[in-house]
């Protein structure tokens, strides 16, 4: 791989992409196996049907499976958000504290110096 073939992805991009691939396969399998479960029990069925609603079945697993990982994504950049919302406002606040302490301590220093 080379840098015009996008040989130089960084390690956690790569690692997520590859896991991404990994997830889907197991939904896809997991809809397959779901799909064999359902055809097996309607025993009526012609093994061209029976092909055809696992693929169907597959189909609707994975387009589930996708919806609730996007969902699920969502709700983790919803929440992303207001934990750092809320973690620079309580930074903010330290800070603020801080700043008031060293005052507090300059004036007393000052004061101190005055009346020695």
């Amino acid at each position: 791989m080379t840098a015009e073939d996008g040989g130089d992805r960084a390690g956690p991009a790569l690692v997520r992409e590859i896991e991404g691939h990994l997830l889907l396969a197991a939904a896809r399998q997991e809809g397959r196996t779901a799909g064999a479960r359902l055809a097996s029990r309607l025993g009526w069925l012609t093994e061209t049907q029976r092909e055809d609603l696992q693929a169907q079945f597959e189909a609707e697993y994975l387009t589930l499976t996708r919806a609730s990982w996007h969902r699920t994504a969502e709700r983790a950049e919803e929440l992303r958000r207001g934990y750092e919302a809320r973690y620079r406002t309580l930074r903010t606040r330290l800070l603020a504290c801080l700043l008031l302490g060293c005052a507090v301590l300059a004036g007393s220093a000052l004061v101190l110096a005055a009346a020695g």
